[in-house]
């Protein structure tokens, strides 16, 4: 059982992430793809340097679930893979750790295709 205190440091993370973006978008002229791969990088800088682990352990979904969280999950499956197969750990680490959201997303937004139609914009 999770304490409250799991459920603010969750909220206050993720919300503190959103909170950065939004920031980036209304004051750079950053667009939302390139802030986006910014997190992911961010994710994996971080997730290399072991700073990362630290958040998600004290934020715990707060910290997994953004785009950082994604980047952070790439860094840990190509270390995990390195040690296990050496180089070619470095091509398959991150696709292996990160699958299960990879086909999440994409059969999400298939599903998503196939149920609604695109209207044009007028």
């Amino acid at each position: 059982m999770s304490s409250p205190g799991t459920y603010l440091a969750a909220f206050l993370c993720g919300g503190l992430l959103c909170l950065v973006g939004q920031i980036l978008i209304d004051k750079t002229k950053l667009t939302p793809a390139r802030i986006l791969v910014l997190y992911v990088v961010a994710g994996v800088v971080l997730g290399a340097t072991g700073l990362y682990r630290h958040l998600v352990d004290l934020c715990g979904a707060g910290a997994t679930v953004p785009l950082t969280g994604f980047g952070w999950n790439l860094s840990r499956g190509v270390a995990e893979a390195v040690a296990q197969r050496g180089f070619l750990g470095v091509l398959s680490g991150g696709v292996t750790a990160a699958a299960g959201g990879i086909t999440a997303a994409v059969f999400f937004g298939y599903l998503a295709a196939v149920l609604f139609r695109a209207k044009p914009k007028v």
